[in-house]
């Protein structure tokens, strides 16, 4: 079995894609953006997050006492809870890269991540994957598309789900958390020197279902 990274921007349909492919050849699915996602929503219901500004003091003395794991279902939980649609707010959204750009919250939730893969078989998304957490991954793929079509992507989800959003906001969201995911001091989001570009701005989810079980195959091969 081999180790799989699926790194790119956000809202471009990694989860997706990435959680199909596990399922069709029987590995994990980690999804690493949740597990952000869950630390974010935890420093905001303590009141930890305001303007963009954490206490990172407090989210940092914290950090033992945060427990999130994902289900075999992908269902992610903290301390216990299950917040997969919690954590999908635009306020989760709009506080996550500040949290996940604190070397203490990626030290520990990387160590995690490297625990969950650590006997391969497994299938794993995120800013990171290919360049921190599994640098030897036999396939690494870099996911992009334009931002109004990432921008639209996450408007039609989240309006499917019944919230009442504004575009042009989720637009913003998007292209913000491009620039703080890039610039970032703690591994920022770039692809890995040997990692495979896919740009699915045209592409179906069927398409690109296909095209990742292509490489995989292929992977498996060289592997």
């Amino acid at each position: 079995m081999i180790t799989i990274a699926i790194d790119g921007y956000s809202s471009c349909g990694k989860s997706t894609m990435a959680k199909q492919l596990a399922k069709s050849v029987g590995y994990t699915y980690v999804d690493t953006g949740a597990m952000y996602r869950a630390v974010a929503l935890y420093a905001l219901r303590h009141g930890w997050i305001n303007g963009g500004h954490v206490n990172k003091e407090a989210l940092t003395a914290a950090l033992d006492d945060i427990d999130v794991r994902q289900d075999k279902d992908g269902n992610t939980t903290l301390c216990g809870e299950n917040v997969s649609a919690a954590i999908r707010t635009m306020e989760v959204s709009n506080s996550v890269s500040y949290v996940s750009a604190i070397p203490e919250v990626r030290s520990r939730l990387v160590a995690l991540q490297r625990a969950m893969g650590s006997n391969g078989g497994v299938v794993m998304d995120g800013r990171d994957i290919g360049t921190v957490v599994f640098p030897n991954a036999e396939l690494k793929v870099f996911v992009t598309a334009s931002a109004e079509i990432r921008a639209q992507r996450r408007y039609d989800e989240m309006t499917a789900k019944g919230e009442k959003v504004d575009f042009n906001e989720v637009l913003e969201n998007v292209k913000r958390r491009d620039y703080l995911d890039e610039t970032r001091a703690e591994s920022p989001l770039r692809k890995a020197d040997d990692a495979i570009v896919l740009d699915n701005g045209s592409m179906t989810i069927e398409g690109q279902n296909a095209w990742l079980m292509e490489k995989f195959e292929e992977a498996c091969r060289k592997g």
